[in-house]
């Protein structure tokens, strides 16, 4: 189903009031006793999340009121103004009264995203309400945005039966034709051919063959390389997972899915930027050829891993694919992944941690997400614990021992392939646990609205 957008300005429309919980009072008292008698008989009082159709002289519907609840409550949530969309019936609404200034375009963005549904595989209820854009924001910004985080859904929402390797190359074309992009594959044991060893070792078990997706956007600009973990499933390799924690397993591609949205947000919007695209799509599978414990693998980079769980492979296919972006001298490089469970265990699955030794990046960086309402928290590169993944055999070790820190010497081992190039590298969980608003349960994109801005500032400089 494609992600309804903006009502069209021109056509009839309900006035929205929206509606504080401490202003209802005021509010309340100002209306003529009919409505009055009206909204108390339905409940309304401005709580969080509610939707009351007015109806006018003839009783028939001509406005709506929403509930906008108290500072407290919204201050435990975001995109408030969806959650009472949702609950209004079919047509138009345009913003009348009470929504301050500064949240129409975050309360706008929440309103397209709250009218996603993922209907592959079963037929779903469209939301029936539209908004009309308000004047104060740039509607095909917001809609570039929208349309970027729906695509991030529906790759991870998908099951790996239909989203292998294959199915993500093919994603990723369809986008680069939307676009005018290029794009170049290479499969198979053509990646030991091209220097990228652990992508092939991570992947060569699979009945479907592991590629290194390359896509470039753009002539002018600062040069951003964006490098998605595209683990399309993951077994566990050797190291079988149980069932438990297999369940999931088909977001692993959400560092993937993250930043193919974050490249339909940038395309769209036309930011004049030279944007390079990497993703190693693999599957972690079990089979005769699988990469053992025990083993030591040589990267691009010429440094040597050893593999002490086959289950930490999403760093190996990031290495190659790091160290291939820093070749080309880019002004700066981001890698996304569903790495660690040891980062949702230090901020849980609504934050995107991140990593990042540029002050300059940061500081923007962090500006944005609390204007995108996409919340991030910065991680330490902490070099204490370089040597926690040097395993003496080898130059480095994919799992260290001992459960410590795990997102942090999984950050380490990743700087370890990008020297020289500013970089910053997010580890995300990519999934929705529960209905919220604006977010159903299923695959997230975090991150990607607060690097659209940051990038758009950087492009401007």
């Amino acid at each position: 189903m494609p992600l309804p957008l903006f009502a069209d300005p021109t056509g009839p429309a309900y006035p929205l009031h929206i509606v504080p919980q401490d202003q209802f009072d005021s509010w309340h008292s100002a209306q003529p006793e009919k409505l009055k008698t009206w909204v108390t008989a339905q409940g309304f009082n401005g709580g969080l999340g509610q939707a009351v159709l007015l109806p006018g002289d003839d009783g028939a519907p001509d406005s709506a009121v929403v509930g906008y609840g108290s500072a407290q409550t919204r201050a435990r949530g975001r995109f408030h103004l969806a959650a009472a969309a949702a609950k209004l019936p079919k047509g138009a609404y345009k913003i009348a009264s009470g929504l301050p200034e500064d949240q129409s375009e975050i309360e706008a963005l929440g309103w397209l995203l709250a009218g996603y549904r993922f209907d592959r595989y079963r037929d779903q209820t469209e939301m029936a309400a539209r908004l009309v854009a308000p004047k104060d924001i740039d509607a095909n910004a917001l809609a570039a945005i929208a349309m970027g985080e729906a695509l991030t859904r529906d790759l991870i929402n998908t099951p790996a039966s239909d989203m292998g390797p294959d199915d993500l190359e093919a994603a990723a074309r369809n986008l680069a034709a939307q676009h005018d992009a290029k794009i170049a594959v290479t499969l198979g044991d053509d990646l030991l051919a091209e220097n990228l060893p652990m992508i092939h070792t991570v992947g060569r078990a699979a009945n479907r063959a592991p590629r290194l997706i390359d896509m470039r956007w753009g002539d002018a600009g600062p040069h951003i390389t964006l490098v998605g973990k595209g683990v399309c499933f993951d077994t566990g390799g050797l190291n079988l997972k149980p069932g438990a924690s297999m369940g999931l397993m088909k977001k692993d591609m959400g560092g993937a899915a993250a930043v193919l949205g974050l490249a339909q947000m940038i395309m769209a919007s036309g930011l004049p930027l030279q944007l390079r695209v990497l993703i190693p799509a693999v599957e972690n599978a079990v089979s005769g050829n699988a990469f053992r414990p025990g083993d030591i693998l040589t990267s691009r980079k010429g440094l040597t891993v050893e593999i002490n769980n086959t289950d930490a492979e999403g760093r190996l296919v990031l290495a190659d694919a790091l160290a291939l972006a820093e070749e080309e001298d880019p002004d700066f490089i981001v890698s996304m992944a569903t790495l660690t469970g040891a980062a949702r265990v230090a901020v849980g699955p609504d934050l995107a941690p991140y990593y990042c030794d540029d002050s300059s990046f940061v500081a923007l960086l962090e500006v944005a997400a609390q204007r995108q309402a996409d919340p991030i928290w910065r991680m330490p590169f902490h070099r204490p614990y370089e040597t926690m993944i040097e395993p003496g055999i080898a130059d480095l070790d994919n799992a260290p021992k001992g459960g410590f820190a795990g997102s942090i010497t999984a950050a380490l081992f990743l700087r370890r392939f990008v020297e020289k190039t500013p970089y910053a590298h997010f580890d995300i969980y990519g999934w929705q646990p529960s209905n919220a608003p604006a977010r159903p349960k299923g695959g997230a994109g975090q991150g990607t609205r607060a690097l659209l801005k940051t990038f758009a500032q950087m492009a401007h400089a």
